[in-house]
C-alpha cells in the first residue's frame, strides 16, 4: 500500500480498484493486477506471490524456509494442508504462527543464505531437512529425494543436519535422510518407494534399466525380477496443461503398454501404482495386490536377476 501512495494511489483509488476487480488482495497490505493473478498457476505462481508479500511486509532480518524455502528454490515437495508461509529469524529455537505466516527463529549459518530473485533463503540441504523435521517422514523424503536429483550429497545433507543435533524430531530428519534416493524422479515416485518399502520384500533399487537391439527402458522401483512403476497424470497430460505428454492420451497408453510388453518379456513382472492408491483405505489394499502380484513373479520366475547382467545399464553413483 505504501507504494501505491508513492506512485500516487488515493486509499479511496485502491478500494475502487478492488470493487473493480482490477486489483486483488494477495495478503493484507500487498495486491496485484486480475490478470497477473490469474496468469499465474495455483501450485507455485500464485503461493510465490504471497510469499513475496510476507518478505516484503517484514521488517526484521530473516530467511525464508521449509517449504515456502522450497516454492523459492523451485523444489519439489508435498505441499502440506496447512498453507502457512514459513519464515526464520536468527536465534534460540521457538517457533509461533501469526496472520498465516509461522515465525522460526533458529540457528543457521550465514554463509548458507541465498538470494534467488531477490528473496533470501536457506540452501537445497537445510531446506529439505527442515522439511522433515517440520512434516514429517514421507514429506522429507519427497524433499530430500528432490534435492538429491538436484545434485546435493548425503554428506551435505549430514552437515546440515549437525545444526540441529538437539531440536526436536530431528530422528525424523536422520530417518528421512538414511532412506533418501536420488533416483526417485517425482513426487510419486517418492511416495510410491516408502509404501513398496513398507511391504518388507528386501531391498529397493531405483531407476533399474534395461537396453538390447531392440529398445531400452527405465522402470522406477526393483525388487527381485518384479518392477513397481507409479503412474501419474502428468504423463497424459499435455505440456500446455503442465503435463509432460507431447502427444494425444490414446497414443501415450499404446505406448506404455508396448513398453510393458518388452519389459515383461525379460521374465519380469510388474506392478503399477497411481495416486489415490498411495492414501487413505486404498493404501492397505494397495499393498495387498502388490504383495499377491510380487508373490506371482517370484513363484513364476524367481528373484535373481543374474540372467539379465548383459542388459542391464549400470546406473552411476550419486
Amino acid at each position: 500500500m505504501t507504494e501505491a501512495r508513492a506512485q500516487g494511489f488515493s486509499n479511496d483509488h485502491v478500494q475502487w480498484l478492488l470493487a473493480g476487480g482490477v486489483w486483488i488482495s494477495v495478503r493484507r497490505g500487498f495486491y496485484t493486477h486480475r490478470d497477473h493473478w490469474e496468469a499465474l498457476d495455483e501450485r507455485r505462481g500464485r503461493r510465490l506471490l504471497v510469499v513475496r508479500a510476507v518478505h516484503r511486509g517484514l521488517l526484521r532480518p530473516h530467511v525464508i524456509t521449509q517449504t515456502s524455502g522450497a516454492l523459492v528454490h523451485d523444489l519439489p515437495f508435498l505441499h502440506p494442508r496447512d498453507g502457512l508461509v514459513h519464515i526464520t529469524k536468527y536465534g534460540a529455537p521457538r517457533a509461533r504462527v501469526r496472520n498465516g505466516v509461522k515465525h522460526h527463529q533458529s540457528r543457521y549459518r550465514h554463509d548458507d543464505v541465498r538470494q534467488i530473485d531477490g528473496l533470501p533463503v536457506l540452501g537445497l540441504a537445510r531446506t529439505a531437512l527442515e522439511i522433515a523435521r517440520e512434516h514429517g517422514f514421507a514429506a522429507g523424503v519427497c524433499a530430500i529425494d528432490a534435492a538429491r536429483q538436484r545434485g546435493v550429497t548425503l554428506a551435505e545433507l549430514w552437515a546440515a543436519r549437525e545444526a540441529m543435533w538437539h531440536w526436536p524430531r530431528v530422528t525424523v530428519v536422520d530417518q528421512a535422510i538414511s532412506f533418501s534416493d536420488p533416483g526417485a524422479e517425482s513426487i510419486g515416485e517418492s511416495l510410491s518407494r516408502i509404501l513398496v518399502d513398507e511391504l518388507g520384500l528386501g531391498p529397493i533399487e531405483t531407476q533399474f534399466e534395461l537396453r538390447d537391439p531392440t529398445g531400452w527402458a527405465r522402470c522406477d522401483l526393483r525388487i527381485g525380477r518384479h518392477l513397481f512403476e507409479f503412474d501419474g497424470l502428468v504423463k497424459l497430460r499435455p505440456a500446455q496443461r503442465g503435463g509432460v505428454a507431447l502427444r494425444s492420451p490414446e497414443e501415450v497408453v499404446a505406448a506404455e503398454k508396448r513398453r510393458q510388453d518388452w519389459i515383461c518379456g525379460f521374465h519380469l513382472g510388474m506392478s503399477r501404482i497411481t495416486w489415490p492408491e498411495l492414501w487413505g483405505g486404498q493404501r492397505e489394499f494397495t499393498k495387498h495386490r502388490l504383495l499377491r502380484e510380487y508373490a506371482a513373479t517370484a513363484a513364476r520366475f524367481g528373484t535373481s536377476i543374474a540372467d539379465l547382467a548383459p542388459y542391464i545399464v549400470a546406473r552411476q553413483a550419486s
